[in-house]
């Protein structure tokens, strides 16, 4: 079973590369971010021609998050995170499909750090970190996957100190992080590439990044025990990046055994 997060930058725009990528790659969950479209104006149609159902949380211009299974239909368990009724962001959506709890999220990138903005990453955090461990102690096979704008360590960007000042390289963010992981979550990604150098998810399209590899490890997903005890192999789609008018994210995905 693969199943893989993709960081769209806007669906409508990229709508040819998630078609392609979803034909080409065949995942069996997909889950997105960054939709930047409004529920009705979600391209269902298209998704569904692919051969893929979908449950989606939207909002328009900004954020939204889909979760997609192929040949099946996801079944919604939650839109939003709780501990915030008031929080307008289209940021989290979960469901349950092909006998796997998955959340898609879109963390926000919080910058200037300094700022509302990345209080707002913080608190939105603290709220993640609250819900993940009550998603444990259900003892099922569960992914919490997507946009995370966390760079976990120095090693998972181009450069520290170029990038010390962005909101993703913060310690507050970063000390989240380690005590979600901490909970009992495995960083996929990670795990099975312990040594690899430049493992990256994410270019950004100024200054050459992508032609130069200057990448940022953004795009995670964190493995519940029960899924990381069938957890076979992840891997980032890096072609996806670079395809024409392609999204500054590369698809990350994991495969899992059947359970046993």
């Amino acid at each position: 079973m693969k199943l893989a997060t993709y960081n769209l930058n806007g669906i409508r725009a990229r709508l040819p590369r998630l078609l392609e990528w979803l034909a080409r790659e065949q995942p069996d969950v997909a889950c997105l971010q960054e939709l930047k479209c409004a529920d009705e104006s979600l391209p269902i149609a298209d998704i569904e021609a692919a051969g893929y159902g979908a449950v989606w949380h939207g909002q328009k211009g900004f954020n939204g998050v889909a979760i997609l299974a192929r040949g099946d239909a996801p079944e919604l368990r939650r839109v939003g995170l709780p501990g915030d009724p008031d929080d307008t962001h289209s940021r989290y959506i979960e469901a349950e499909a092909k006998g796997v709890v998955v959340g898609s999220l879109y963390l926000p990138n919080g910058n200037p750090v300094g700022t509302e903005k990345f209080d707002y990453k913080i608190r939105w955090m603290e709220r993640l970190c609250a819900h993940a461990a009550e998603l444990l102690q259900d003892e099922r096979p569960v992914v919490l996957c997507g946009d995370w704008n966390v760079v976990p360590e120095d090693r998972d960007v181009f450069s520290a100190r170029a990038t010390a000042k962005d909101a993703v390289m913060q310690p507050e963010a970063r000390q989240v992080w380690r005590r979600i992981v901490h909970q009992g979550w495995t960083d996929a990604l990670r795990a099975l590439h312990p040594n690899e150098e430049k493992l990256y998810t994410f270019w950004d399209y100024t200054a050459g990044c992508w032609q130069r590899d200057l990448g940022f490890r953004l795009d995670h997903l964190l493995c519940s025990p029960e899924a990381a005890d069938r957890l076979e192999a992840a891997g980032v789609d890096r072609w996806a990046r670079g395809e024409e008018k392609a999204s500054d994210h590369a698809p990350t995905w994991v495969e899992l055994s059947q359970p046993s």
